[in-house]
């Protein structure tokens, strides 16, 4: 029997592989055991699924297990995003909220993600009992869907309209709009495209159809995966600001005016600045360990706590959850910020930023300007190796036993390992580099939802961050 194994976030598989039917039945009957013996007075769902393949129908089979034992499902109509679900779940006050969704991953992948009843991602606890409880087969008696719907104990909600007015409550659209600034969004044919569609009918909008095969390309708002839109901004010359949200739009990614891409360690520097040097707002900041050194700095210049945390956003919503966060974020594009439910959501993360460029009248260019007055310039890098297990075995053995200490000229000055390997250098061509305000490190970690070998990097500028890259890789593969 397949064993199903939930990764940083949620349990992902190849469509009508391991993703199928039947396993969704078993993970659907682990959810439901779980919510029975830590809910018995709230047997009550929030379900829905994103644009992807045959969401409709792995969604309506999680919804027949879970009647089944006795538990109400609302269920969206149609597609939505995973933190409708998750502002769902808070708003009509369900045990858990789940959605189908694969977030990023290619467009043969299907997922099941479980969120939390204060509307986040479940902590790994959470996650581990339900993983637990998943039985090999699944025996109770199915109705029909449609069946379950006329007894009631599925019940259609409309969470698109539910978050679109917590939108309107919490920004000042006005501002947005009458600002003069023009906008565009791609949703990369993913969940967010309605609700975008809903609020800025105007602006300028890319892949906001229905498309399950994100015309093969995955769903992921990095810059390597955005050619097109980072054309169209360059071609229409007026767009001031360009955001793009993956499948399950809770991922952000970020264009400047001229079509360079702005990676999330500038974003969540860009909050920490508005949100504390320009609201007056308080609180801590936490990363995960992938992320610039430079929030630390900030962190610090600003007399704000900080903590650095395991890679999964599941890590920091727990501390959101239990303690008073301004911001949380990882360098994947997951932000959450003070004031909203503890989970990330890209539209949310988006729309702060043009509401802090509306409300200043300056440029994302002059926004960054301030953040490297406080911080200094630095530049990230990324490569993910698609390579065997065995290599990726080998690699990580490697790293376990300490033997890397250097990747080309790069020498190894100290190893942390919250999360996978990071590694401090010191440049042997440029041996007073150290000193500078911006640290050099490479980081080596084996993906949680997808058969790859991460590799990160941090430097002055996007130049030397790429040198760090295909020096680690060379050693690596070698």
């Amino acid at each position: 029997m397949y064993k199903i194994k939930f990764g940083t976030d949620g349990w992902r598989g190849i469509i009508a592989d391991d993703f199928t039917v039947e396993n969704v039945r078993r993970v659907a009957q682990g959810t439901a055991d779980y919510v029975k013996a830590n809910f018995p007075n709230n047997l009550s769902v929030v379900l829905g699924h994103d644009c992807r393949f045959a969401g409709e129908l792995f969604a309506e089979n999680t919804a027949r297990i879970l009647n089944a034992n006795g538990i109400k499902v609302k269920m969206a109509k149609g597609y939505v995003s995973t933190p409708m679900i998750s502002l769902g779940a808070v708003k009509h006050g369900s045990a858990l909220g789940v959605i189908i969704t694969a977030s990023h991953n290619p467009p043969a992948y299907n997922g099941f993600k479980l969120k939390a009843h204060y509307g986040g991602p479940s902590s790994p606890a959470v996650i581990d009992a339900v993983e637990k409880a998943i039985p090999e087969t699944v025996s109770v008696a199915l109705q029909s869907h449609d069946a379950n719907v006329k007894a009631g104990m599925v019940e259609y909600v409309d969470l698109e309209t539910l978050y679109v007015n917590e939108v309107e409550s919490k920004f000042d659209l006005k501002a947005i709009k009458g600002s003069k600034m023009e906008f565009a969004y791609d949703a990369m044919f993913g969940a967010g495209q309605n609700v975008m569609r809903r609020l800025f009918p105007d602006i300028t909008l890319l892949h906001c159809d229905y498309n399950p095969s994100f015309e093969g390309q995955a769903p992921e708002p990095i810059d390597k995966n955005l050619g097109e839109f980072k054309e169209l901004i360059k071609v229409c010359g007026d767009i001031d600001c360009g955001l793009v949200t993956d499948g399950d739009a809770d991922r952000i990614g970020l264009y400047n005016k001229v079509g360079k891409f702005v990676d999330s360690h500038h974003i969540i520097l860009l909050l920490i600045h508005y949100l504390h040097k320009y609201k007056g707002m308080d609180g801590k900041v936490i990363t995960t360990f992938s992320a610039t050194s430079k929030i630390t700095e900030m962190a610090k210049a600003y007399g704000l706590d900080f903590e650095i945390t395991k890679i999964g956003f599941k890590y920091i919503c727990e501390k959101m959850v239990a303690e008073n966060v301004l911001v949380g974020g990882e360098e994947s594009g997951g932000i959450a910020i003070k004031g909203f439910i503890p989970e990330r959501d890209g539209i949310w993360i988006g729309l702060t930023l043009w509401e802090f460029m509306a409300k200043t009248g300056k440029s994302l260019d002059e926004l960054i300007q301030e953040v490297y007055d406080v911080v200094g310039t630095f530049a990230m890098g990324r490569i993910d190796l698609h390579i065997t297990e065995e290599i990726k075995h080998k690699v990580l053995a490697n790293c376990q036993a300490g033997k890397y200490t250097e990747f080309g000229n790069y020498k190894v000055e100290k190893v942390e390992t919250i999360d996978g390997f990071k590694f401090h250098l010191t440049n042997s061509d440029s041996p007073t580099y150290s000193e500078a305000l911006t640290k050099e490190w490479v980081m080596i970690r084996a993906s949680g939802t997808e058969p790859v070998l991460r590799v990160y990097s941090e430097s002055d500028t996007d130049a030397n961050a790429s040198k760090i890259l295909e020096a680690t890789k060379a050693v690596l593969l070698s």
